[in-house]
């Protein structure tokens, strides 16, 4: 059934949630069995390793933007009407947002899309992380933290009225996003091979990746038959798991693309961790992982709004369409976190891996 068909029987707006759901299911297996985490990332980065977490990390991004730049390429999506490049970005928001963002997502023990996949799997104190992120992320788009969002992001913002395409910007030929991505993934692919990383968690790795790609598809696909002006957009977790929060709160909220991709990134995740029977429920190890965890929680979901996306909606969603911010965001995120491991946990107790 196509888009079109869709539309026709189900209506525009079902339409979107059913495509968010699509795409959220597909993220929350791959990621779930992949153990896909940029802040396990950063952290073993930072303790001079590149072991297996940054290899799936950089397959990840890396076959991302294959799969999104192919897209464009085959004409499947157009990476200037996505609603990421098509409005004014912020640089200061990205910096500072960044930083905030990396430095949560080390004491929350796992970014946002990550604590997703972890509460799907039974992970109590993801549950509460996450819902402390959700509400913070729907006090920054709406309530008393607005105000200081939008002075933060308006202080440097950049120009014409567009976000920065870097590849337009550095006056790159179209391809070069596409051949920079295969690059990376060699490289992803060799660090893989020495870390002996099996063929299914790559495959995995790689599932998060076309997840983005996905979600860009199918938007873009909805657009071009929907009556309303539809958001071409594609995976992150900032603002969706506001408005997913609020949907369940407010009657007269509608549905969207954003309503079906985080209760889909639960039900994938929580199915594969059926089948794999690692479903479990877990709890907070003490009072002070839990302080610290809250607080992390509120960092990410302040930092994420300011930043424009999260670790997934910046750093890979974002990065995937060379949204200048986008890829300012990620950058501030590994300094933060590195930066947090190295002056707090390595300076005291170990702490445990998301």
């Amino acid at each position: 059934m196509d888009i079109l068909t869709l539309v026709e029987r189900i209506g525009e707006a079902p339409t979107a949630a059913v495509l968010g759901l699509i795409t959220g299911i597909i993220f929350g297996v791959a990621a779930q069995r992949s153990k896909f985490c940029l802040r396990a990332a950063t952290v073993e980065f930072a303790r001079g390793e590149l072991g297996d977490k940054v290899a799936v990390w950089l397959l990840t991004i890396s076959t991302a933007i294959v799969w999104v730049q192919g897209a464009q390429a085959l004409g499947l999506m157009h990476t200037a009407d996505a609603r990421m490049m098509a409005v004014p970005g912020s640089w200061s928001g990205a910096i500072i947002g960044g930083l905030l963002f990396g430095v949560g997502m080390v004491l929350a023990r796992g970014c946002s899309g990550r604590l997703l996949v972890l509460a799907a799997n039974g992970n109590l104190r993801s549950v509460v992380s996450g819902l402390i992120f959700a509400v913070v992320a729907q006090m920054c788009l709406s309530g008393v933290l607005s105000g200081w969002r939008d002075k933060i992001a308006g202080l440097w913002i950049t120009d014409g009225g567009r976000n920065v395409d870097l590849i337009a910007a550095f006056g790159l030929p179209d391809l070069s996003g596409l051949v920079f991505g295969a690059v990376m993934a060699g490289l992803a692919l060799v660090l893989a091979r020495k870390n002996r990383i099996g063929a299914k968690r790559l495959v995995f790795a790689s599932g998060v990746g076309f997840s983005v790609a996905v979600g860009w598809v199918l938007t873009y696909g909805l657009a071009q038959v929907a009556f309303e002006p539809v958001q071409i957009e594609s995976a992150t977790f900032s603002g969706p798991s506001a408005h997913t929060l609020m949907f369940f709160l407010d009657r007269d909220a509608v549905l969207e693309f954003d309503i079906g991709l985080v209760p889909g990134v639960v039900i994938g995740s929580f199915l594969a961790a059926i089948v794999t029977r690692e479903f479990k429920f877990q709890g907070f190890e003490g009072e002070s992982n839990m302080r610290r965890s809250m607080t992390g929680a509120v960092l990410m979901g302040f930092g994420a709004m300011l930043a424009g996306g999260c670790a997934i909606g910046a750093g890979v969603t974002g990065g995937s369409i060379f949204a200048g911010t986008a890829w300012a965001a990620l950058f501030c995120m590994w300094i933060g976190a590195m930066a947090t491991d190295i002056l707090i946990d390595q300076r005291g107790p170990k702490t445990a891996t998301a």
